[in-house]
Formats: C-alpha cells, structure tokens, sequence
C-alpha cells in the first residue's frame, strides 16, 4: 500500500489573475520539491494551454501522464490528470446561479471532444482558462456525460459566498435543486477557501457525500496548500479510474 499525495485543482497562466509562471514544467519542479505526487493539468478547455498540454505530456497509465523526459525539468517524477474548472453563470429555477465546477477528463483525446463540445455551442474558451460557460450546472454535467460517461465533475469551493455550489449569492440550497435527475453523477463537492471537512461533516445531506480539498492555485508559491491524500495498492494501480473510485465510494473521512 502507497499513499499519494494530490492536488485536483490548481490554474494555468491562462487563467484570469494568474502568474505567468504556471507552466508544466514550473509546476511539475515545484510539486516535487513540496511532495506533491499527483496536480491536475488545470484549464484544459483553453486552446493555448491545451496545446501545451498535448506538446509537453505523455500518458504514462490510463489517464495519467508525465512531463516528456526531454522536457527543460528532465526526468521527473509529478505525475498529472487531465482536470480544469469552469464557471457557470445561467438563471435556473427564475434566479440567476454562479457556480464553479471542477471537471474531469480520462485523457487528453476525450478533453479535446469535450472542448470541441463546448464550441459547438459557441461558448468562447479562448477568454480565460477558466470560461464563463452560459449553461446551468446541470446542462454542463449532461454535456460531459454525453461525450464520455468518465467523465467527473465536482463542484468547487462548495460554500463560496459568490461561487459555491451552496453560496449565499447565486448558489442552491441543495444538490438536488442544482443537478436534478443528474444528481446521483455528483459523488463529491470540494471544501477549502469557505470551509472545511470537519463543517461539511456536520450536515447530514452530505453523508453520502466525499469531501475533496485543494489549494486553487493562481501561482506556483500555493501549490498544495490544501490537497488530499490516497492509498493505492502499488504503482500500477495509481490511474484515472482508482482515483475516481477512491473519490466515489473510498473512505469519506
């Protein structure tokens, strides 16, 4: 049994208010330095940064990928998952809802149809890493499902006032009242910046619930401020599909 250490939700330099120096090769040198074994990519939907993603990594297991070892770091050992968070901004039940959600890719190729997916729809994913997308949290979850079921989303920062999927401003007051008949897809919301575990814990709709926390970092210097930590049986077992299992039914506390 190994533990991991991962951070599911960090930024690129794409990304509104963020530093210019969120690029693979600064991100993979610092999660090794801290102890960060796994980062999400961030930011896949922008065409620049996913270039950069297709340019720089190599799967290395299902749904996990490397720095090439030609790459200006070298070897290293930060592993990556194809991860992003957009911003939902829709009036849905006669209210206008903002909320951030983090989403999930089992690899690079189904990410690209999930961008191409949201250019049918003439969503602009050039503006910033993290898009303004004019759809209802639950339209976006239906999107991601209908080009490939692996997908996962998780609503971010769950309790941000302006953000959170629970937010005082443009939130919901439950799950339910946000993704309807698709609720049994959310298995987990993530904490940190508006509360932690031991808050969630207390509210008994969120029994079932797995609690995720990462740092959102906007600059190499808050990677891993807050991130998890897995068990995996050994190395070959470190994929997209444990990760997402460990998510669904692992231990929630």
């Amino acid at each position: 049994m190994i533990e991991q250490i991962l951070d599911l939700h960090i930024h690129s330099k794409y990304s509104r208010a963020c530093s210019k120096d969120l690029i693979l090769p600064t991100i993979a040198r610092t999660c090794q330095i801290r102890g960060i074994d796994l980062v999400a990519t961030g930011d896949f939907t922008h065409p620049a940064w996913f270039g950069h993603l297709q340019e720089n990594l190599v799967e290395s297991s299902s749904g996990i990928y490397q720095l090439r070892p030609d790459s200006s770091v070298g070897e290293s050992r930060t592993k990556f998952i194809i991860g992003t968070e957009v911003s939902s901004i829709k009036k849905h039940r006669d209210k206008v809802r903002r909320v951030h959600l983090l989403i999930f890719a089992p690899n690079l190729e189904v990410a690209g149809r999930f961008n191409a997916a949201l250019g049918k729809k003439g969503i602009n994913i050039s503006s910033d890493g993290r898009p303004i997308i004019g759809m209802t949290a639950k339209d976006i979850l239906a999107l991601a499902l209908e080009v490939d079921e692996r997908m996962v989303m998780i609503p971010a920062h769950a309790w941000t006032p302006w953000f959170g999927v629970f937010g005082a401003n443009g939130g919901y007051e439950s799950l339910e009242e946000c993704f309807e008949e698709l609720t049994p897809h959310i298995r987990a919301i993530e904490t940190g910046l508006s509360s932690d575990p031991v808050m969630n814990w207390r509210w008994s709709k969120l029994d079932n619930i797995t609690l995720i926390s990462n740092s959102d970092a906007h600059s190499p210097a808050k990677l891993g401020r807050e991130a998890n930590v897995m068990r995996f049986n050994d190395e070959k077992t470190i994929n997209y599909e444990t990760i997402m299992e460990i998510i669904k039914s692992g231990d929630r506390k």
